[in-house]
């Protein structure tokens, strides 16, 4: 087993060490003896990009199937186990990976070790048709809850779908449709495991109160021996031009509790200069309440109860920045619309003030050091940087480059993508009674427009 090690004091001191198993598993070691807690994070370079049409929704599933058992723990005994033992945990998809992790008493570390190397090792030797339609169903209960019969619920898959064009590998959400979650076979689930959750497909992290030598031998006993696989093909293509070049927009007729307007803009992908300060620009235009956006339509207009701006970092493509606003009173969406368009053209033409400047930095800099402050945040940081960008010392000089960009920068990210012809829109109209009217105005004023 190689062991490079990497003492670099990139952020408060904080360190990582770099090691491979022979199988391909990439380790990546943080002590850290503030607490007597040991966190590990298992990220698989797997989410719903990898996906193929029809076969959507396999990456989330398998999420799931994870916690149904292996061949030496049964049912729902992960959880058991480490809830037993004081620990927590959980498992997460996302368009570019799956992650898993733990949060255990130090003394427990390795019971976690031996949980997560069972199932990466011998989790088809549990997998049948039972905890496939298990798992299923919880699945598609998921997507009621969480999308299907929520106000504003599916959002977020319109909006994805609008700015990420049919066939592009991030046109779906991850948490697939029903029609391919019930197209699904045992099959397809136990190749889509032989491909994906093999060790040099993985990168497993272990930040806290450890003993690195001791963590490793354990890593090497329980991971060693699992035999590595190489099916896996690169994820489709998911460049995009910078711009979408016209505004795309569509108006949501449903009972939801007020007006709202939507909006995804395509920014940087990750790892860039730019994305960073794309994410200082919507921090200053509607990271909380003394943001821009939020001043002029909460405390100002009074047009909104809720006015934020986030961006979704995206490696494999295109980042999202995501405006939600909700509306006031029976406040119209033109007027809210109106004004946006105002703060992000001034944003553009100037920039942010010094003071937006700092306070944004300030901001993203909290963010940044709360993560990296607690075991659980700095594994999966560490996990982040090795998957998607191979190097996980990076995650520990994030704050460095977020300091590093200048205002000009912030506001020539603005202007080149914060614009009407780079976005996707979507006007929520309450169905309610009282609303129809309103609704029916503003529907006929949109069309003469």
């Amino acid at each position: 087993m190689g062991h490079t090690a990497t003492p670099q004091n990139a952020s408060g001191g904080l360190t990582a060490t770099e090691h491979r198993l022979a199988n391909g598993l990439r380790v990546v070691l943080s002590e850290d003896h503030l607490t007597p807690v040991a966190a590990v994070c298992l990220w698989y370079d797997v989410g719903s990009r990898h996906e193929v049409p029809g076969r959507t929704g396999l990456a989330h599933l398998f999420e799931h199937l994870m916690f149904q058992g292996s061949a030496q723990v049964h049912g729902n005994g992960h959880f058991e186990l480490v809830q037993a033992a004081g620990g927590s945990l959980n498992g997460t998809t996302s368009f570019e990976r799956t992650n898993y992790f733990e949060t255990m008493p130090a003394h427990e570390l390795e019971l976690s070790l031996w949980l997560e190397a069972d199932r990466m090792g011998t989790l088809l030797a549990a997998l049948d048709e039972e905890s496939m339609e298990n798992q299923r169903d919880v699945v598609k209960n998921e997507r009621r809850q969480r999308y299907d019969n929520v106000p504003y619920g599916t959002a977020f898959e319109k909006l994805t779908a609008m700015v990420y064009p049919e066939g592009h590998p991030y046109h779906h959400t991850p948490i697939g449709s029903m029609a391919d979650l019930d197209a699904a076979s045992l099959e397809d689930a136990r190749e889509f495991f032989r491909t994906y959750y093999a060790p040099g497909n993985a990168v497993l992290s272990v930040v806290g109160d450890i003993d690195p030598e001791q963590t490793l031998a354990w890593i090497e006993k329980y991971f060693g021996s699992i035999p590595s696989h190489s099916g896996k093909q690169p994820p489709r293509d998911g460049t995009l031009p910078a711009n979408i070049g016209e505004e795309l927009r569509e108006v949501v007729k449903e009972d939801v509790p007020a007006r709202a307007l939507t909006v995804a803009y395509r920014l940087p992908t990750d790892g860039t200069r730019e994305a960073d300060a794309a994410d200082l620009a919507l921090t200053a235009l509607g990271g909380g309440e003394s943001s821009r956006l939020y001043n002029r339509l909460v405390r100002r207009d009074g047009s909104a109860v809720t006015a934020g701006f986030g961006l979704l970092r995206l490696a494999g493509a295109p980042s999202l920045g995501w405006l939600d606003v909700k509306s006031s009173g029976g406040a119209e969406v033109a007027g809210i619309e109106e004004a946006v368009d105002e703060e992000l053209a001034r944003f553009a033409a100037e920039g942010p003030s010094p003071e937006e400047m700092e306070r944004a930095q300030a901001q993203l800099e909290r963010e940044w050091l709360d993560r990296l402050a607690t075991v659980g945040g700095r594994a999966d940081e560490l996990c982040r940087y090795a998957v998607l960008f191979g190097d996980p010392q990076l995650a520990l000089t994030a704050v460095r480059r977020v300091l590093d960009i200048t205002p000009e920068e912030v506001r020539a990210v603005a202007a080149a993508h914060l614009h009407p012809q780079n976005r996707a829109v979507l006007v929520y109209e309450p169905t309610g009674p009282a609303d129809e009217t309103s609704a029916d105005e503003e529907d006929a004023e949109g069309a003469a427009k």
